[in-house]
């Protein structure tokens, strides 16, 4: 080959140039050296990948190939192979086998030797194409065909409220919603079956198809309970920063004997939601606009309230001062009386501080928070996780916000249950509240929980009747991805239809597994993975959040796996309608995945927007990891 080419920043070499020859050695040596390790790879793979769905065969071995691959450190080959004017291996995710073929074969030419018993370039392309179509291929079977123009799709949390407002679903499928999640760990089946058939009438308007994901709960690991207060509600206004009165304080008055699910809903307002409470029907009845209303505060203060809409729904009345209203006050409107209720018990939390001395316990009886300085006692849901904890690991809660060491443990066996106790060691100054329901994670220890507990088998019945992609959390072994394949066998061989298998990698053991998660996985025809950024973030150390998601979308793209990215894309806009400059360079990093999920909020419809806007953008730049140099018509 008489071509010239450039090492590094030295001079121009020919070939037959004895410190050329010797870098083009070198470099042939190594290449050669990872195509041999390629063979033994999927010989330690062979039944496992002869197990796999028709579909994934051939990501299947480009998997393992794309495994063997990294276990070599490769970024000083890069470099050197970039410096003789060859590909350094970028996107070989599409055909790890064929981009080592075409480094190889561009080696052998440089060096005046025959190229094609290592690549031949039509080969090479098809190759590369081929895995690229069957990424795309397997994301649309699984999470419906992306929007014109976009490179991605976008997922979108339903709130509760969805099940009652078909016009909100409406809404966000208009503005772009690709898929809609449903959380099992909240509301109920019949809730659920009201979101789903929301969202199976926007598919009929707009004229698209939107897959429904649901999320499995998985096992809780999550703080007990805390002994809830006393019944107080609060009616609060909203101010403004020189105090004057922006939204007034807000009742709804309905009548008793209401079913929970039956009560008619506030009508919709700004500011803070209205205290919702049950009075009785012929007092209620006799209310009209204009009529005040007294409402004695729990704190022994009088409160006034005005009245402002009356119907068969309820009553709606508004007042210029915060309320903490107790179930079973007395109120007075024109001298008649009546008693509120249907205000719910406080739930109460525990001030926890660094240095406090924390009892974990496996017992979930209600605690009491202790008086300041005393030992706090608290609860955990998996009794097995407390009995695996040793001295010296670390316990967080509540996504990592406060963090303890475990100082002592209890004997195995004890008959009073196991326990550790723990020191905190790291919290925000002046303390930080904790309450029931929160997050637990105990990164490195190992727990032999089931991934799918009984709870989650009943869900998968019901996602299987009326859902199409059904997301397993906690995910961790080998054993919780067939045991959630076979559950999922049997669940559509029950309904008669195909539901896709979402793998959420949440955890420090998922992530370490995850090309055997997938080879399981592989099993069944329609999967996908789920990066669940925030409980990476708190296994592993939130600085890993700028790697570990990228390793994970690469392996999937290896795998021809679609990717769901997760966790707090556009957060401050969908919370409060500004996001921030981080969060825009974040949702357009977001777009190498195959999805993005949003989380509800007020404003998650303007997000939904931004990132489809993002999507549409960034594809013309980005395609997966390779950056697309469109032209800049700014320079011109």
């Amino acid at each position: 080959m008489n071509s010239l080419f450039r090492l590094g920043s030295g001079p121009l070499m020919r070939p037959g140039n004895d410190k050329t020859d010797h870098v083009y050695s070198d470099l042939t040596r190594e290449l050669d050296s990872i195509l041999g390790d390629l063979a033994p790879g999927r010989a330690e793979r062979t039944s496992e990948m002869d197990q796999v769905a028709p579909t994934h065969r051939d990501g299947a071995l480009n998997l393992v190939d794309y495994a063997t691959l990294r276990r070599h450190d490769l970024r000083d080959l890069q470099d050197r192979l970039l410096d003789v004017g060859v590909s350094p291996l970028v996107g070989c995710e599409d055909d790890v086998e064929a981009s080592l073929g075409a480094a190889r074969a561009a080696l052998a030419a440089l060096q005046g030797q025959d190229p094609t018993p290592f690549a031949d370039r039509e080969a090479t392309a098809e190759a590369r194409a081929a895995g690229d179509a069957a990424l795309a291929a397997h994301a649309d079977e699984l999470l419906g065909t992306p929007r014109h123009g976009r490179s991605g799709r976008v997922m979108v949390t339903l709130p509760s409220s969805a099940a009652d407002d078909p016009r909100l679903v409406l809404d966000l499928a208009e503005r772009g919603m690709g898929l809609a999640r449903i959380n099992c760990a909240h509301d109920d089946p019949e809730r659920w079956e009201s979101m789903i058939a929301a969202v199976r009438a926007a598919e009929r308007t707009v004229g698209r198809r939107i897959p429904v994901s649901m999320d499995l709960a998985g096992p809780k690991l999550r703080t007990g309970p805390v002994a809830l207060g006393a019944p107080v509600g609060r009616a609060r206004v909203t101010r403004e920063p020189g105090g004057g009165v922006i939204d007034p304080a807000r009742i709804w008055f309905t009548r008793q004997g209401l079913d929970p699910a039956d009560t008619p809903a506030p009508p919709a307002a700004r500011g803070h939601p209205a205290l919702c409470v049950r009075v009785d029907p012929r007092w209620l009845a006799g209310r009209s606009p204009g009529d005040v209303i007294e409402v004695p505060d729990a704190r022994r203060l009088r409160r006034r309230f005005t009245v402002v809409s009356a119907g068969t729904d309820g009553v709606l009345a508004e007042g210029d001062r915060n309320a903490w209203v107790r179930d079973g006050t007395l109120i007075d409107c024109d001298f008649e009386h009546t008693r509120v209720r249907g205000i719910p018990a406080v739930p109460r939390r525990i001030r926890v501080h660094r240095g406090d001395s924390i009892l974990l316990t496996g017992d979930m009886e209600p605690v009491e928070p202790p008086p300041s300085g005393e030992e706090i006692r608290l609860g955990c849901a998996l009794p097995a996780v407390v009995e695996a904890l040793s001295v010296g690991d670390r316990v967080l809660f509540d996504d990592g916000v406060i963090s303890a060491d475990v100082t002592s443990t209890s004997t195995p066996g004890q008959e009073d249950g196991p326990w550790a106790r723990l020191e905190v060691v790291r919290c925000r100054e002046g303390g930080r509240w904790l309450g029931s329901e929160k997050g637990i994670n105990v990164p490195g220890v190992e727990v032999e929980t089931p991934a799918l507990t009984d709870e989650d088998r009943q869900c998968l019945r019901f996602a299987a009747r009326h859902a199409d992609v059904v997301a397993l959390s906690f995910v961790r072994t080998r054993g919780d991805v067939a045991d959630a394949v076979e559950a999922l066998r049997a669940a559509t061989a029950e309904s008669g239809r195909e539901l896709g298998l979402l793998l959420k990698i949440e955890t420090r053991q998922g992530y370490r597994a995850l090309p055997d998660l997938l080879l399981e996985a592989m099993r069944h025809h329609r999967i996908g993975v789920m990066i669940a950024r925030g409980d990476l973030a708190v296994e592993m150390g939130f600085e890993s959040l700028s790697e570990i998601p990228r390793n994970i979308t690469l392996m999937c793209q290896a795998a021809r796996v679609p990717v769901v990215l997760a966790t707090q894309v556009l957060e401050s806009l969908a919370k409060t309608g500004m996001p921030s400059r981080a969060e825009i360079s974040d949702a357009g990093s977001a777009q190498r995945s195959e999805c993005v999920m949003l989380n509800k909020g007020p404003y998650v419809a303007e997000a939904i927007e931004t990132l489809d806007a993002i999507h549409s953008r960034m594809g013309r730049i980005q395609r997966k990891a390779l950056p697309l140099m469109r032209h800049v018509n700014s320079w011109d």
